[in-house]
């Protein structure tokens, strides 16, 4: 089978309700642990935010189950098959998707030729399927009416639409997100949580690192929260927020 169509190598099944999951997966730089031996899963279609405070660990999480980061120990499972050694763009053509927090577009095309770079290479498609795959992207982003618009000329609110565009246009069945609300105001916020609620709404499973909790609780089935490279708490949104654990290691520090 030639590159351009890569395949997840066979593997034994994980549980099954695990679209992508790490086990014991861990980061070290020198004596510095950053990752401690973390198991981290979501199911197909479930929608998981990740808190905490800063340096708790969670885009190093993120980075290693994308992989553009490869963990000091622990595996990556996508659906049950190792792809702890599989490239990110590989991971990408197999369902991974990932939006970054500071958007980094090519500005010097338009916002279409943004997307169809996703489509073509990100999902692989071939150019009328890869048209009709932007088309779509474009309507549920809010980017139609700008499919022609340099990419440089764009606000903050519609340059991260267009980095969630662009990692739709990759067609992921799991879409990590980070921080993708930094910066927004609260009406822009808003527009952001109904786009990703739709997202959430046709089956996508979505795992979003992001501080402002009051949008994340609007749209994920499970929070975890992540200090000093541990998860601490992981359930019910609500219950999380009152866990004594999450109020000291980042509610608490966050009003301090």
């Amino acid at each position: 089978m030639s590159a351009a169509q890569p395949v997840l190598p066979a593997r034994a099944p994980a549980p099954a309700a695990a679209a992508l999951a790490g086990r014991g997966l861990a980061k070290r730089y020198g004596d510095l642990l950053v990752l401690d031996h973390v198991d981290f899963a979501v199911a197909a279609g479930e929608a998981v935010g990740v808190v905490g405070p800063n340096g708790a660990g969670k885009t190093t999480l993120l980075s290693i189950l994308a992989g553009s980061l490869r963990p000091s120990a622990g595996s990556v499972l996508l659906d049950g098959r190792d792809v702890t050694r599989m490239r990110p763009e590989i991971r990408c053509r197999n369902g991974i998707g990932r939006a970054a927090q500071v958007p980094r577009p090519f500005g010097g095309m338009t916002v279409l030729e943004n997307v169809l770079v996703g489509a073509s290479y990100g999902a692989g498609l071939a150019r009328v399927a890869a048209y009709e795959r932007c088309v779509d992207v474009l309507e549920l982003c809010g980017l139609i009416d700008l499919a022609n618009r340099r990419a440089d000329t764009l606000g903050l609110l519609h340059r991260k639409r267009l980095e969630l565009a662009r990692s739709l246009a990759t067609d992921p069945r799991v879409l990590l997100l980070d921080e993708i609300g930094a910066g927004l105001t609260d009406a822009e916020a808003a527009e952001l949580v109904a786009t990703i609620r739709q997202l959430h709404d046709r089956g996508i499973a979505i795992v979003w690192i992001e501080h402002i909790v009051h949008i994340l609780v609007q749209v994920i089935d499970r929070l975890v929260c992540m200090d000093a490279g541990q998860i601490i708490a992981d359930g019910e949104p609500q219950a999380v927020l009152r866990d004594a654990r999450v109020v000291d290691a980042y509610l608490g520090k966050a009003g301090r």
